[in-house]
């Protein structure tokens, strides 16, 4: 895996990363540092890039299953350290999953498959943060 990321000039802190796959992600700093408030923050995107990767975990499992879901929502809520490196030091994930006929038990199991055993993304982060989730289950 590979990615590029390239300062986009003097004139703040702004970034542009290009991945492997050849998409590309801006990054900005806040004014306070310099930047501009104009793209995520880089560890806002670190954090988005968990729930990604544990919600393609949970969809993927559930379809597995063959449970008839129609949504999959975390919200990730994440405290940092106030020492640097502001590493996470807590991240509590919950997810919201929709769909007809849900059996919760395959819910929760696919959730709790992704925090311990599929979920690379999270997995590194539960190295220094406390990792939490909750389930919630909407049918329609």
């Amino acid at each position: 895996m590979e990615c590029r990321v390239s300062w986009l000039g003097n004139d703040g802190m702004a970034f542009s990363a290009e991945t492997g796959s050849g998409h590309l992600v801006n990054m900005d700093g806040a004014p306070e540092a310099g930047g501009r408030n104009l793209a995520p923050r880089p560890m806002e995107l670190l954090l988005a890039g968990a729930g990604g990767c544990s919600a393609f975990d949970v969809v993927l499992i559930l379809q597995r299953a063959r449970q008839a879901i129609s949504g999959c929502e975390v919200v990730l809520q994440a405290e940092r350290a106030t020492e640097d490196p502001k590493v996470f030091t807590k991240i509590n994930l919950h997810f919201t999953v929709k769909g007809k006929d849900l059996d919760q038990a395959k819910v929760d199991r696919a959730v709790k498959l992704s925090h311990e055993k599929y979920c690379s993304a999270t997995t590194m982060l539960a190295k220094t943060a406390e990792l939490t989730y909750s389930v919630e289950v909407i049918a329609e």
